[in-house]
Parts: structure tokens; C-alpha cells; sequence
């Protein structure tokens, strides 16, 4: 049975993907911070789980140990946005926080599984963000995470050209799940509900994760290099089809 670990899997995408990476016969390593909701993600699917704080060098070692000397898929999926203030009132801490979690910590982890994913010839997945396309007013820190997550998925896939891994990109627009907007503004639920106010179908994080599910199912020698991937109502990052309410 193939194996293939998730992180960031205790919600959203990470946990949409884990049970549809299950229903596919994989054997799916659960990764997150938050022990209870991974445990019981893990009972459910008949997965395995693991705590894992991307942004901890430790912790990242520890799953190393856990997974072994084989891992057939890695989805990178830890991440996310914290705020969205102009750059004139930029939040370090939040920009900080951002590109610990969306780049420095999936960099982290991928280094560290790169030869369990060489002896497996396997498949890394990057979930980035529409945000990487092109920036919009108040997502200057969480455009650059993204981005440089981006450059880092482009440039491990030019420098392991001849090594037998693959190197994707899924790029998700505007997908409603419980806890990327209520996230990003510190809990405020009637700003998180704002951003979808009026959009009769936002992607859900089944969208997403059957997306990745494809992926990871294609013959070995079909690499998607980027999957950018959007609600219709989103024909763009400023171009959305609201109804009236």
C-alpha cells in the first residue's frame, strides 16, 4: 500500500484530502499541531497521526522518524494567512508568522522527506494560493508567503529534473472552509462570513482535495507543474460574481 502524508490535516483542505486520499487505498499519514482533531481524523479514515509543528525544527525530525525510509506522496498543506492590513500598517509578527508557516516550514519538511520521497519515487504537492498570481490591496504579506512558496516549488522541480520525483502545484482561489477567514481575522466571524457574502458557490475543501487526489492517482510520468483552480463566480482575484442579498 502506498503511503502518503498530509500536513496541516486537522482541518479545511488537509483533512478533505486525507479522506479522499484514504478512499483511494492510500495509507495516510495525518499531520498537525492539534492532537485531537488529527487523532480522531486518523480513527476515522484508518490513518495514522502525527503532531507535527512545521515551524519546529524537532518536530519536523520527529515525523521524519515516523514516516521512514519510504513516503510515496507528501501534500504540503500547513500554512495560511494571518490579517490583512495595508502594507502601510503592516503586522510583522502576522508576516512573520505567514512565512514561517508557508515557506520556511513547508521547505522544512520537504527537505527533510526528500530522500524518503527519492526512495519511493514519489510526488510532492504544493498548496499555494491564488494569492502567488498577483497581489491585491491588504494581502501584501500573505502574496509574498505564497509567492515564495511558489519559487521554492519551481525550483526544486528544476534541480530534481533528473531524479525521478515529481514536483506539483495546486493553486486554490476563494474556498470556504471553517477556519481560513475566521483565521485570518482573528476570529472576527463576521468578517470571515463578508468574504463570501453573496457568492452562491465558493470551492469547498472536497474541491480541493479531489484535485489533489487526481494528481496523485496520474501515471508517473504526467507532472502537473500548476493547477490554478476557482470557483466560476471568481473570474479573478477582483473580479467576483455576488448576488445581491
Amino acid at each position: 500500500m502506498s503511503t502518503a502524508l498530509v500536513t496541516g490535516a486537522s482541518s479545511g483542505i488537509g483533512a478533505a484530502t486525507a479522506r479522499a486520499l484514504a478512499a483511494d487505498g492510500w495509507s495516510v499519514i495525518c499531520a498537525a499541531r492539534r492532537r485531537d482533531r488529527i487523532e480522531a481524523l486518523a480513527l476515522e479514515i484508518g490513518g495514522r497521526a502525527v503532531v507535527c509543528d512545521v515551524t519546529s525544527p524537532e518536530s519536523v525530525a520527529s515525523l521524519v522518524e515516523e514516516v521512514g525510509p519510504k513516503l510515496d506522496l507528501l501534500v504540503n498543506n500547513a500554512g495560511g494567512a494571518v490579517g490583512q492590513e495595508p502594507v502601510e500598517e503592516a503586522d510583522f509578527d502576522a508576516w512573520q508568522m505567514m512565512y514561517q508557516t508557508n515557506v520556511l516550514g513547508t521547505t522544512r519538511v520537504t527537505k527533510a522527506l526528500l530522500p524518503a520521497l527519492e526512495a519511493a519515487n514519489g510526488t510532492i504537492v504544493f498548496i499555494t494560493s491564488t494569492a502567488a498570481e498577483g497581489p491585491y490591496e491588504g494581502g501584501a504579506g500573505y502574496n509574498a508567503a505564497k509567492a515564495g512558496e511558489r519559487m521554492v516549488a519551481g525550483a526544486l522541480r528544476l534541480e530534481l529534473f533528473d531524479r525521478d520525483v515529481r514536483i506539483c502545484e495546486v493553486s486554490p482561489g476563494m474556498v470556504h472552509t471553517d477556519e481560513f477567514s475566521l483565521t485570518r481575522f482573528h476570529g472576527d466571524q463576521a468578517k470571515a462570513d463578508k468574504v463570501y457574502e453573496g457568492v452562491a458557490e465558493p470551492l469547498v475543501a472536497e474541491d480541493i482535495a479531489e484535485c489533489i487526489r487526481w494528481i496523485a492517482g496520474l501515471p508517473h510520468h504526467v507532472n502537473i507543474d500548476r493547477m490554478i483552480v476557482r470557483p466560476r463566480a471568481q473570474a479573478s482575484q477582483f473580479k467576483v460574481f455576488r448576488q445581491a442579498q
